[in-house]
C-alpha cells in the first residue's frame, strides 16, 4: 500500500495483518474517490473515521489538505496510523484518536470539509453513522463512503444527501453532500 499523488507519493504505508481491523483500499478505488474531490481538497478539514492504516486520511493530507483528525478504535490500527503519518511526513497536520467513531461525533464540532468513511463490512455502520455525522460536515462538505457492493445507504441522512455512487468490482464508493437542513 502507498501514497499515490501529493507530497508524499511514493511513500509506502504499513498495515496491520489480516483484514479483521484494516482493509487497504485498493489504489484504483483511492485513486477514484479523491479524483472526485480534487477541488476540495487543498485547504480542507478532513476526518478519516474508522482509520485503519490512515491511508486515505494520509492520501488527503499529501493532495494538500490543511488537516486531518483520524479515529479508530484499536489501538494496534492507531499506532499504525501514527507511524504511516511519520513516514509521509504529514504528523504536523494530523491528530490521531483512539476511541469509538460514534462516541467521537457526539462529541466533536468539525465542521469537516472531507469525511471519509471506510468501516468494517456487513454491520450497517455507514446507515448508523451517517445522521450522526451530518452535523459535523461543513457546507458544500463531502463525504465518501467505501462499503461492500450490497450496502444499503438511505438516499438521505439529515442533511447528508446521496449525490453518486461508483462500483468498482465488489467495492461500492458513495458520494454524500451537504445539503439544506431539513
Amino acid at each position: 500500500m502507498r501514497v499515490i499523488a501529493g507530497s508524499a507519493r511514493g511513500k509506502t504505508l504499513a498495515a496491520l495483518p489480516g483484514e479483521d481491523i484494516t482493509r487497504p483500499t485498493i489504489d484504483r478505488v483511492k485513486e477514484a474517490m479523491f479524483s472526485s474531490v480534487q477541488f476540495l481538497i487543498p485547504g480542507a478539514r478532513v476526518l478519516d473515521l474508522f482509520a485503519g492504516s490512515g491511508q486515505l486520511g494520509i492520501e488527503a493530507l499529501s493532495r494538500g489538505a490543511a488537516q486531518c483528525i483520524f479515529v479508530d478504535q484499536s489501538a494496534d490500527a492507531v499506532r499504525v496510523v501514527n507511524a504511516n503519518c511519520r513516514a509521509a511526513q504529514v504528523q504536523d497536520k494530523a491528530r490521531v484518536c483512539c476511541g469509538d467513531a460514534f462516541n467521537y461525533l457526539h462529541t466533536t464540532r468539525g465542521p469537516f470539509d472531507l469525511v471519509l468513511l471506510d468501516p468494517p463490512y456487513g454491520h450497517g455502520t455507514l446507515a448508523r453513522v451517517l445522521p450522526v455525522l451530518s452535523r459535523s460536515v461543513a457546507p458544500g462538505g463531502v463525504v465518501l463512503c467505501e462499503s461492500e457492493l450490497d450496502a444499503e445507504l438511505p438516499p438521505r441522512a439529515e442533511d447528508l444527501v446521496l449525490a453518486k455512487q461508483y462500483k468498482y468490482g465488489k467495492i461500492l464508493v458513495s458520494r454524500y453532500e451537504r445539503g439544506e437542513p431539513t
